[in-house]
């Protein structure tokens, strides 16, 4: 029989394209070969209100049993924003006030951790996905014995709240995917060097078959693509600014963006800005290989999928210099450029336009990159040897 393995996450389905979520949806069934694999989730779709939408109870998804709970307060949105002005970037903020920023975040899901506290023992191991959120902020501190941990950290304001140090120590084994991310947390939490931890890190999938054509408002046309969250956290209220900069700076440019995924901010009127929402894992890859560019504004990021997807349909990456992950990525695999002004995103695109030569170098060494790194072949064997160890 094979040894059961539980994944603790804030949203999980189909429907849910967040990266850490959907990250957890891929290893969990990825590792369905090797164990039996089950999640423990909320009734949550949406990360912004936590709202249920899910039915609460079972429900297995590609081989994969999902326990879902429901959420028992969603979040207000004022009273969010207003403790995360009182705790976030001011160290002279009470232990309480932290208390209930990590509860703002939510989702408050305390079933949960109610069936998983008399329940853990059941598996081999229990893995907490992303420290933010509240069933890993205070799952992990639960003390469990076989509580591993997916940190999916990057330098960003709350995890410099102090409840977060006793949530990455109480971890019994540490999954990082990039070193970055590794070198960051163990500069921020250094006591966790002597836990046991393993790289990781994600394999790419491209969809078997022949790709879908990309729709016909982008069909014959240069753009640059971004793919995710069309989110201000995820620096897209930039990348839009800088783009329009960039058009009216070049009045004779036939350049677009193309963006792909759900938009929770507003979406300039640009005629060269086009939206495609949300589209299918197929069309995702068929618009990237028909990209010059993959863009990516996101100070924070702890892996980011899309810039692996991109490379590996080769085609390179611009991406936000203040973020030491996709920074990393770009000089580990020469597949990419980065900026940290508005002026060097010109710059960098300008570069990327003019020098076909070395664009088409860096089409080649992102696949390269890819390949020699992230194959889900190795990254499993090297999670199985952590859950093994327990």
């Amino acid at each position: 029989m094979k040894d059961k393995i539980a994944f603790v996450c804030q949203r999980y389905g189909l429907e849910v394209n967040g990266g850490a979520e959907l990250y957890c949806r891929q290893l969990a069934e990825k590792l369905t070969d090797l164990y039996d694999v089950e999640v423990y989730t909320t009734c949550a779709e949406d990360y912004v209100t936590w709202a249920n939408k899910y039915p609460v109870g079972d429900v297995t998804i590609n081989g994969v049993l999902v326990h879902r709970y429901p959420v028992t307060k969603e979040r207000n949105q004022k009273t969010f924003n207003k403790i995360s002005e009182l705790v976030l970037g001011n160290s002279y903020h009470t232990d309480e006030q932290e208390e209930q920023w990590i509860e703002e975040q939510g989702p408050v899901c305390d079933k949960v951790l109610e069936v998983l506290k008399e329940r853990h023992r059941e598996y081999k191991v229990v893995i907490f996905m992303t420290y933010l959120y509240y069933l890993t902020a205070k799952g992990l501190p639960m003390g469990f014995e076989n509580a591993i941990h997916i940190p999916t950290v990057h330098d960003e304001l709350p995890v410099y709240i102090r409840a977060y140090d006793k949530v990455f120590e109480s971890a019994k084994g540490i999954i990082w995917n990039t070193d970055s991310e590794k070198e960051f947390g163990l500069k921020r939490f250094p006591n966790i060097a002597s836990i046991p931890s393993i790289m990781a890190g994600i394999g790419v999938d491209v969809p078997e078959g022949e790709l879908p054509e990309i729709p016909e408002a982008i069909q014959g046309t240069d753009y640059i693509v971004y793919a995710g969250r069309i989110d201000e956290s995820k620096g897209c209220g930039d990348m839009f600014r800088c783009f329009e900069q960039y058009k009216r700076k070049h009045p004779h440019s036939q350049l677009k963006l193309v963006l792909m995924g759900k938009p929770v901010m507003k979406i300039p009127k640009h005629r060269d800005i086009i939206s495609l929402g949300f589209v299918s894992n197929e069309m995702k890859f068929a618009v990237m290989r028909d990209a010059k560019a993959l863009v990516l504004f996101s100070q924070f990021e702890s892996l980011s999928m899309v810039v692996l997807e991109s490379m590996t349909m080769g085609r390179p990456v611009l991406v936000n210099g203040k973020c030491e992950v996709l920074k990393g990525h770009c000089i580990k695999s020469d597949a990419g450029l980065y900026f940290t002004s508005d002026r060097e995103f010109e710059e960098t695109l300008d570069y990327l336009l003019e020098h076909e030569d070395i664009y088409h170098a860096m089409c080649h060494n992102g696949k390269i990159y890819v390949d020699e790194n992230y194959q889900w072949d190795i990254i499993l064997n090297r999670i199985s040897s952590l859950i093994s160890s327990f």
